[in-house]
């Protein structure tokens, strides 16, 4: 059980920093270069795939004898299928007439669960 809630601490300081790499590439491409919120978002994500993958491998799931060449696509599959529902969710908060920022914290609050668990079980 210590050893679950370790893990579960450090996919949050992981998933956090992601997170928070993902909001300030949006926020920053949205406002200084005046990119569309949805496209920024897909920037944003690129970058913060990165991020969530060293942050998992070296970190979260240090322990795990997965090469590099299996978990990498994966994880990839685990965070497009995140990615679209993030979209998804983005675009409907948008339409509701959420300003961007909020709408972008509510979706990226709401999918880590389905990552933890997928990567959990599949990919590491």
């Amino acid at each position: 059980m210590t050893n679950l809630l370790a893990r579960l601490f450090r996919f949050g300081i992981v998933g956090v920093t992601a997170a928070a790499v993902h909001f300030r590439i949006v926020v920053y491409l949205v406002q200084q270069w005046e990119y569309a919120p949805l496209v920024a978002n897909l920037f944003a994500f690129l970058i913060s795939f990165q991020v969530s993958y060293c942050g998992h491998r070296f970190w979260t799931f240090h322990d795990t004898t997965v090469q590099h060449r299996e978990a990498v696509p994966k994880l990839l599959i685990i965070q497009v299928l995140n990615m679209a529902a993030n979209e998804t969710l983005f675009y409907i908060f948008l339409t509701l007439h959420l300003p961007y920022q909020i709408a972008l914290l509510l979706v990226l609050t709401i999918l880590p669960v389905f990552t933890f668990i997928s990567s959990r079980l599949w990919v590491f």
